[in-house]
């Protein structure tokens, strides 16, 4: 029994590991402040902030990294959502030259409408990655750069290229908005206290001009096209679900454009594109090797004798996408399949 209890004090002492000026950090709340001086200089360096830039740094912690960005920035405005840390940035620079140049907003960054910033530099909780980062390039008007600290397995999506084992939906997704950048890999000891993976910091630069898409018809698109990533497109554009929500959609927007608003209401105008894909962005697609050979599970690559089918390999064979697969797709081409798709009256949403 006693050992039992030296065992559970153990792990409740690891699950909230104190600071010097006694603030417990939780782990499960994604708290792992960084505590190497020469890693917060070097971020700060990488970030490029200028004396004139307005600085957005989310999940602040104890100050650490604001304390560099307060030397090099014009405005530091750091975003937290733990109150104890709040009070922690207003004591540690209260009465300081840098008092009057931070800014503390006490809350959730994805509920928070974010106020104009030149430049993001942030630490940030892992779980958040996927929504935080859609966030900030749909924010207006658009930044310089944002320079965030993710895990490692994300930030390598974010940077992978065509036929990396980790090229994604994600890695699409997000080099539609943005060019992004590797700066540096960052060990778990860096950290207090450590996480349980290495982390790597990454440079985002929303693309000027932004490149146009509708955006649901993108998305609905891509996860059609990373449903089996390692299949060749032509067999997964036969797949009888995949023939039967492109139809239906087919007949819909057919039906909007003659006018017929009897049919549209008859029409099953609700096309589930969800079940191709889950909402995080991060999923693992299908990283297995090339498998021109496999099934499709289900039934589902069953022929389906249809003009209609037709008409979806005709768009493949016009642009010589049939044997092609979405893990070795270009950004470039995946936009110029879809543009063909459109063109024949073909839409994903």
């Amino acid at each position: 029994m006693a050992g039992g209890k030296a065992k559970k004090e153990k792990t409740k002492a690891q699950q909230h590991m104190p600071y010097q000026g006694g603030i417990s950090f939780h782990k499960s709340k994604g708290q792992h402040i960084l505590k190497n001086p020469l890693l917060v200089d070097s971020i700060v360096q990488k970030s490029g902030v200028k004396p004139t830039d307005v600085v957005l740094e989310i999940g602040p912690g104890t100050g650490n990294l604001t304390k560099k960005l307060l030397e090099a920035a014009k405005k530091v405005i750091a975003v937290e959502i733990d109150p104890r840390m709040v009070l922690e940035l207003q004591r540690r620079f209260q009465g300081t030259p840098h008092s009057n140049r931070l800014t503390v907003i006490q809350g959730d960054v994805l509920r928070t409408e974010l106020p104009y910033f030149d430049i993001c530099v942030a630490n940030i909780p892992y779980q958040i990655s996927s929504p935080l980062t859609f966030k900030l390039l749909n924010h207006q008007p658009v930044f310089r750069a944002a320079i965030i600290m993710f895990q490692r397995e994300f930030a390598m999506r974010l940077v992978a290229q065509p036929g990396d084992k980790l090229y994604c939906r994600l890695t699409v997704n997000t080099q539609l908005h943005a060019r992004v950048f590797h700066l540096l890999k960052v060990g778990r000891n860096n950290f207090r206290p450590p996480p349980k993976v290495d982390s790597s910091v990454v440079r985002i630069e929303p693309r000027k001009p932004r490149i146009e898409v509708k955006q649901k018809e993108w998305d609905g698109f891509l996860r059609i096209c990373f449903n089996r990533k390692n299949k060749t497109l032509g067999s997964i554009f036969r797949q009888k679900s995949v023939i039967s929500l492109l139809e239906k959609n087919y007949r819909t927007v057919r039906a909007l454009e003659l006018g017929q608003e009897d049919s549209v209401k008859q029409a099953d105008t609700k096309v589930d594109f969800g079940s191709f894909g889950d909402e995080e962005g991060m999923e693992m697609d299908d990283d297995g090797g090339e498998d021109d050979e496999m099934e499709v599970e289900d039934g589902e690559a069953d022929e389906v004798q249809s003009e209609f089918k037709d008409k979806v390999l005709g768009v493949l064979k016009e642009g010589d996408f049939e044997e092609k697969r979405s893990s070795k797709l270009t950004l470039q081409e995946f936009l110029y399949l879809l543009s063909l798709f459109n063109k024949a009256g073909i839409h994903f949403s």
